[in-house]
């Protein structure tokens, strides 16, 4: 049966404009008419850094024959929000499990890190409550405060001085932290932090979305490896890094992870995540957990890859598998872009708004299967983008 083609009605003429607004702030100031994160399409032999899959496990066959295994073996229909599934017979087995590689009390899943920090915030955080937040924290911990209604307040990356000055001035409240930061791989002073959330009776909230499966005793998190588990009142993570899966999950006492699912607004309103995702991840924690292998090769490439780029003049603050270089506006950055993918270089373009305006940078996400060779080849790019004159980095 044919379907006649119809006038579609037109949209109102605010939406509209709104709509043509963002295309022409994100197409024309840039000359290739995209906007600006969208990149060419690599060549054969191009070295790819634009991946958080760090232990490079996506392709790995027992884990891949696992979720698969977990699919043809499935025959429960449980499509619905995990609020029904909050019973011991329907309780994953991979919460506890991950509960006891990081050490805390209680886990629950998440549809993403995005879901697990806003509904964190949403439950543990009331109107107006303080929240302290660096300055380079996940977006989603800002938009978890922002949506709990809480009074923000941003400190200085990585400064504890101006946290603590932030707090005496305003009083106690959460503190919300990455553990590495996911923009320029910084990491932060765990153990300091902690003193004054103690000192000052604060909660301590770290995201450790790209350092559990990396960092720690078999990859259990930066928590484990400064010793400061103990002290840490709520984790959350996204496994769709180290764990190169889509879902998150929020780590606390078992109060939290039993009021969560029927507080948070994304653990009520999303589908649950899949009994064969479930086994997938399952599977990928017994890889991780014996992946000390892939963690070393994983910080030997980042430390060379690092220190070449400061013998070179660039001024990296990374201290992780995260390395960026740090452009400054959206022009300069579209062509830095340009010149790298042209010698077969590919990162991830940052802008706004996962950067302050006119901060962009270009962040390059290494991997344990990257070569040395590949290592060389950036080194050698990275090296003729710094003697050109018509770019600027940093």
């Amino acid at each position: 049966m044919e379907h006649k083609s119809k006038m579609r009605k037109k949209l109102p003429s605010f939406v509209d404009a709104r709509l043509n607004s963002f295309l022409r702030d994100m197409t024309e100031p840039y000359e290739n008419g995209r906007p600006l994160p969208v990149s060419s399409r690599p060549g054969k032999g191009a070295v790819i850094m634009q991946s958080n899959d760090y232990l490079s496990l996506s392709l790995d066959s027992h884990i891949q024959k696992a979720h698969l295994d977990a699919i043809s073996a499935s025959n429960e229909n449980v499509v619905m929000s995990a609020v029904f599934l909050q019973d011991e017979d329907h309780k994953p087995d991979f919460e506890k499990r991950l509960a006891e590689f990081v050490g805390l009390e209680s886990c629950v899943l998440s549809q993403s890190g995005w879901s697990a920090n806003i509904g964190l915030l949403q439950t543990i955080c009331e109107p107006n409550t303080c929240v302290y937040v660096d300055f380079f924290a996940h977006m989603s911990l800002w938009e978890g405060a922002r949506i709990a209604g809480a009074r923000i307040i941003p400190f200085i990356h990585n400064s504890v001085s101006n946290l603590k000055r932030q707090i005496k001035k305003n009083g106690p409240g959460i503190i919300l932290i990455d553990s590495v930061y996911s923009t320029i791989g910084t990491i932060a002073p765990l153990r300091a932090i902690y003193e004054v959330a103690q000192e000052f009776d604060c909660a301590l909230v770290v995201d450790e979305s790209h350092s559990l499966g990396t960092h720690g005793p078999d990859g259990s998190g930066l928590i484990n490896e400064m010793e400061v588990r103990d002290q840490v009142d709520f984790v959350t993570t996204s496994l769709a890094k180290a764990f190169a899966y889509r879902a998150g999950a929020v780590l606390g006492p078992a109060s939290l992870i039993k009021a969560l699912p029927f507080v948070s607004f994304p653990a009520i309103f999303s589908s649950t995540v899949l009994p064969q995702e479930v086994a997938r991840l399952d599977a990928t924690l017994d890889v991780i957990k014996k992946g000390d292998e892939k963690r070393k090769r994983l910080f030997e490439i980042s430390d060379v890859l690092r220190m070449g780029l400061r013998d070179i003049g660039f001024k990296i603050r990374s201290e992780s598998q995260i390395i960026s270089l740090e452009c400054g506006d959206e022009k300069n950055t579209e062509h830095v872009r340009d010149f790298l993918e042209s010698n077969g270089v590919f990162g991830a373009v940052f802008c706004a708004p996962a950067t302050a305006k006119n901060k962009a940078l270009i962040r390059f996400s290494l991997n344990a299967d990257m070569s040395y060779r590949e290592v060389d080849h950036v080194l050698t790019v990275c090296q003729a983008a710094y003697e050109n004159s018509d770019l600027t980095i940093h």
